[in-house]
Formats: structure tokens, C-alpha cells, sequence
């Protein structure tokens, strides 16, 4: 059964190279070599380094991409800075904020995860010698966790969850072939999940109810991220006092929809800066060509150059200017920061029909915020949100366009909904110390950095 299942994903891997190479236009190419599992070797370690334990290596912490490295960061605040830790990506933008962090830890190595295949598997594991996984969120890879289980490693899932998407996928692979989750689940020595509901699904599909552990959503603990003045600075100037939206992790199609607005709150005689931030950075020359053929002043993030479109700060009672600009974010790491700045923040992916992206990042700063219909991926924060009145969900183009124009409109009203979001924020917390309590690994990491 191994051995098919390493024909197979490789026969799907080379099948998919092409299609890979010509989307991404050669943007992923430097992780092929570690995804093969080259790359350094760890330094040695001397005796008496924290957190030694014999020939243990590095706690590794797998986190696919820039939302799950977020999460890891939270995890990593009660870390003693000399834990040896590995921090492993599955994304160049991932990989790059992972750096980022290991910047400021030097006991933290970053890496790419090996695909799942044996040889590069066993080059990875040979060299790095881990003393126990920890996956965030919904991350699998069976013949990894089969050969971690071998060598005696814990594998440990945080923040764990089951979307909408994959439990209808999963139930249907457990109603005519369920010995294929077997290798998902029977590996992981324990599940800590954001919910109740998440819980109760793992359970369903065969992971062990004796090792799940509702701990809630770690995404409710994030420190608020480190602001780049830089950015800051630039969207002040291109701003120039005017209302901010600042439209995060948006997808194809959501674009031109804020486009649209930007052009109906301009006919109405409403000057406002739009903030673009595309979810994938190989979309940022077409949003850019998009925002041209829309006729609005574009500023680039990464040219720096605010001349053009800004505007100077309106004397009070002035009658605001006809217009509209762009700032396009095609940066990476700089968004979340940014949503201070937002009059209004408008959270990609829902409406796309993608599943959604993190809503939490704006609600760090209290920003009213705009979301679609589809947050399948963040279902438990949306009952929450909506519950709390903590957001507006608009289902089309259109009710966006509207709502947008009546926050702008009434910037009092809008605020509410922020502070409704701030306080369920500060509500949520306590799942970083129940997720320390139920991993040993890390609670007697953390309680070595109170001691000391």
C-alpha cells in the first residue's frame, strides 16, 4: 500500500510540474530543493544546550503557509529563545515570514517540508533528528507520520480543525474505503481542537476520542503583528487623509468588485484610498493591469512611490474631491499591520467561494469589517462574528458596493462593529495554556522559561 501510494503522488507530482510551472511562472522554484530534502545541516549542539535530552534534536513545528507561521508565532511567545526549534513551510511566503522570525530567535532553523515520498523523507529526518511534530491545523502527511511513529516521535496536531470541505470529502472516503484514514489519524498522539464541533468530526472519522482535546482556536491569542514603517508610512502619504479600505488576501474576481465600488463611492463624490492586498503574489501584475484599465491612480508597494496619486489632507468642512486610488500591497507580511490604518477592512476570499481567509487580523484593531458568504474555513469564528454582530456579511458584488458607501457615509455606525469585534477578540482567550497543558513537550519548555 506504501509503494502505491509514492507511485501515485509521484506520478501526480510530475504530471503536475507543467501546469505548476507555467501558473506560478518559475515564482516557487527555490523551494524544489528542499522539498526533495536538501539542505544544511543543523549546527552541532553541545552538551548542556537547552533543552537537550540526549541525542534529541529541534521541537519542529510544521505551518504550511503565512496564516498557520501566525499561529506558530503565538506558541512561540512562551518559548524559552534558546529551545532549539525547526519550523518547517510548505510556501515561499510562508517560508519568508518563517525567516523573518528565526531572525529574531537564534535557536530557530527554517526549512521546507520534504514532499512524502521515502528518500526525501529520510535525508530530512537523518539530519534533523526531531524530538517530536507538532502540525497546525489540518495538515497530514501519512507516510511522514508513519515513519515518525517508527522511530518513537510524538506527533501532535494543533489548532486542529475540520472544514465544511473536508468533512464531506472525508465522510465519503470513510463510507467506501476507511482504512485509507487510518494513516492520517493513528499516528498523532494527541488532537488539540479550536471547537467541540471539530472534535466531534476527527471522532467520526476515526481518530481516537481518547486523544482529542477541545482547546479552542489559537488564532484568538495572536499578539499583534510587527508593523513595517516603511508601509506605514507610504499608506499615510498616499492616503493624504482620505477614508481607508484595505481589502485583504482578496482572490481573482474580488478585485474587480472593489474596483466597482471604488468607482460608484467616486461618482458619488467620495475620495478614498483602496488598499489591494492579493492572496497569491503571482496575481500582483494582473490586479496592477486591472486597477489601469479601471482608470485609478496606482501606487505599487514594493516602487515606494507615493507622488502620484496622493492627495493632501482636506481642510475641515472642504467639500472632498471626485477620485479614488490604489495602493497595491505586492509585499509579503506587511498586510496584517496594515489593517490598523483601515476605515473599513474587507477580508478576501468570501466571496470568491474559496472557503475565506483569517478575519481576526482586523479585529485585532477594532476595524468595522466586510466579509462575504463563504468563510467555510473559519465556520466557528463566523457563528461567533455574526452572533456578536462583530462584522457585516454582504452575498454579492453589490450589497458590498452598498455597505462599503454607508460606512464611508457614517464612520460612527462602522465603528460599532469593531468594537463588537475587539471585545469578542479579547473574549476567546485561554487556548494557548490549554494547548501547553495537553502537550508535554511544550508545557515543560515553557515552565523551564518561567523558572528561568
Amino acid at each position: 500500500m506504501w509503494l502505491a501510494y509514492q507511485i501515485v503522488l509521484t506520478l501526480l507530482l510530475v504530471c503536475a510540474a507543467p501546469i505548476w510551472l507555467l501558473r506560478r511562472g518559475g515564482h516557487d522554484l527555490a523551494l524544489l530543493r528542499g522539498r526533495l530534502g536538501a539542505g544544511e545541516a543543523p549546527p552541532p549542539r553541545a552538551s548542556g544546550d537547552a533543552g537537550d535530552a540526549g541525542d534529541a534534536g529541534p521541537l519542529w513545528i510544521h505551518a504550511v503557509s503565512v496564516g498557520e507561521v501566525n499561529v506558530a508565532r503565538t506558541l512561540l511567545e512562551d518559548l524559552p529563545d534558546d529551545l532549539p526549534l525547526l519550523l518547517t513551510t510548505v510556501t515561499p511566503t510562508g517560508q519568508r515570514l518563517a525567516r523573518e522570525l528565526a531572525q529574531r530567535r537564534a535557536a530557530l532553523r527554517v526549512a521546507y517540508l520534504p514532499f512524502d515520498l521515502a528518500p526525501p523523507l529520510r535525508r530530512f529526518l537523518r539530519r534533523e533528528r526531531p524530538r517530536a511534530l507538532i502540525l497546525m491545523e489540518s495538515e497530514y502527511w501519512p507516510l511522514l507520520q508513519r515513519m515518525l511513529r517508527r522511530r518513537g516521535v510524538p506527533i501532535y496536531v494543533v489548532n486542529a480543525r475540520v472544514s465544511d470541505r473536508t468533512w464531506r470529502r472525508q465522510r465519503r472516503v470513510l463510507r467506501w474505503a476507511p482504512a485509507l484514514l487510518r494513516p492520517l489519524f493513528g499516528p498523532v498522539t494527541r488532537f488539540c481542537t479550536q471547537t467541540e464541533v471539530d472534535a466531534e468530526r476527527l471522532a467520526a472519522l476515526g481518530a481516537p476520542r481518547e486523544r482529542i482535546v477541545v482547546t479552542g482556536n489559537l488564532k484568538f491569542e495572536q499578539a499583534r503583528p510587527r508593523e513595517s514603517p516603511e508601509a506605514s508610512r507610504l499608506l499615510e502619504q498616499v492616503a493624504g487623509g482620505r477614508p481607508v479600505v484595505v481589502a485583504g488576501s482578496t482572490m481573482p474576481g474580488e478585485d474587480e468588485v472593489l474596483l466597482r465600488a471604488l468607482a460608484e463611492l467616486a461618482a458619488r463624490r467620495r475620495d478614498v484610498l483602496l488598499v489591494l492586498a492579493p492572496r497569491h503574489p503571482e496575481r500582483w501584475d494582473s490586479v496592477a493591469e486591472a486597477v489601469r484599465r479601471a482608470g485609478f491612480p496606482l501606487v505599487r508597494r514594493s516602487s515606494g512611490d507615493a507622488a502620484a496619486p496622493a492627495s493632501p489632507p482636506r481642510q475641515h468642512g472642504a467639500e472632498p474631491r471626485r477620485g479614488g486610488s490604489v495602493l497595491l500591497l505586492d509585499t509579503i507580511g506587511e498586510l496584517a499591520a496594515l489593517y490598523r490604518h483601515a476605515d473599513v477592512a474587507y477580508v478576501g476570499g468570501t466571496l470568491s467561494a474559496t472557503g475565506g481567509h483569517n478575519p481576526l487580523e482586523p479585529a485585532l484593531y477594532g476595524r468595522p469589517l466586510l466579509v462575504g458568504p463563504s468563510m467555510e474555513n473559519f465556520r466557528r469564528i463566523a457563528e461567533q462574528f455574526e452572533e456578536h454582530r462583530a462584522w457585516r456579511q454582504v452575498q454579492d458584488g453589490d450589497e458590498l458596493c452598498r455597505v462599503l458607501g454607508e460606512w464611508i457615509d457614517d464612520p460612527a455606525a462602522a465603528a460599532q462593529y469593531g468594537e463588537r469585534a475587539r471585545a469578542l477578540l479579547a473574549a476567546g482567550q485561554g487556548a494557548r495554556r490549554r494547548t501547553f497543558a495537553a502537550i508535554p513537550e511544550l508545557l515543560e519548555a515553557a515552565g523551564r522559561s518561567r523558572a528561568t
